[in-house]
């Protein structure tokens, strides 16, 4: 099936310094593509791969499950550690529930997390229909585009396949059950006026997490998709700042980069 126009995974070598991005549900590379791409530009490894059953058509994603999902983030994790000192996810949306996932299953081969609006629990009284509706309607009207900056959009599905959306609900199950696992230093930007994933999901994860090194960043001017609205800038570089103070090597590679 052809992929979806800049729905193709990207990824760059660069310095001992890795980034795995990981996008969200029904979306795809597109929505992380400049963040990627400005890591790359400060000389750091990065790799941001598509998610299985995303970037072509919803049907495909009903065949896939959020195993299949975690699957693909696990082996990017595993690919960037062979080849970098330090490895760090930054996510986005259902992208941040596989980041927390990764970062308990894998302790200290995660150096941090960075999450833009993560979604780990339902903010949809009706997911309790999702057992049953899934075997009577296959889908319902997507959540992707929600971007308050003119002109911007979002690479992604017009509709939610309902047994991905199950799915999805199991993965949320999980993550909440290990969030305490999760010690990780981390980096948290929320927008207060998101329209597809509440505040009470960053709430949960930061009242959770075991983290000691927390820090929480709002993107004010921007809905969803944060990172292309108006706060991209903000999140790439408090992203860049953060790595940098955690890896001082990365440091050094952007200069070497630019130099």
């Amino acid at each position: 099936m052809p992929l979806l126009p800049g729905a193709e995974p990207f990824r760059q070598q660069g310095g001992r310094t890795g980034v795995l991005l990981v996008h969200g549900f029904t979306g795809s590379p597109q929505s992380m593509r400049p963040w990627a791409e400005r890591l790359a530009a400060a000389g750091l490894t990065v790799s941001l791969p598509l998610l299985p059953g995303h970037g072509t058509r919803w049907q495909d994603m009903q065949l896939t499950r959020w195993e299949d999902w975690y699957a693909e983030v696990d082996r990017g994790l595993r690919e960037l550690a062979e080849q970098c000192d330090q490895v760090f996810v930054c996510a986005l949306s259902m992208g941040g529930s596989l980041a927390l996932h990764l970062a308990a299953q894998h302790g200290p081969a995660v150096a941090g997390l960075v999450l833009v609006n993560p979604s780990v629990r339902s903010d949809n009284p009706a997911s309790v229909l999702l057992p049953v509706l899934r075997h009577l309607v296959p889908s319902i009207p997507g959540v992707a585009n929600d971007i308050a900056l003119d002109g911007a959009a979002e690479v992604g599905y017009d509709r939610t396949p309902l047994h991905a959306a199950w799915s999805l609900g199991r993965l949320w199950q999980t993550v909440q059950a290990e969030l305490a696992e999760v010690r990780q230093p981390v980096l948290l930007l929320h927008s207060p006026q998101d329209h597809v994933v509440s505040p009470a999901n960053s709430a949960l994860v930061l009242a959770r997490i075991s983290s000691t090194d927390v820090t929480e960043l709002l993107c004010e001017r921007s809905y969803h998709v944060a990172t292309l609205d108006h706060d991209a800038e903000l999140i790439f570089e408090a992203s860049l700042d953060f790595i940098r103070r955690l890896a001082p090597l990365a440091t050094a590679e952007a200069e070497n980069h630019l130099g």
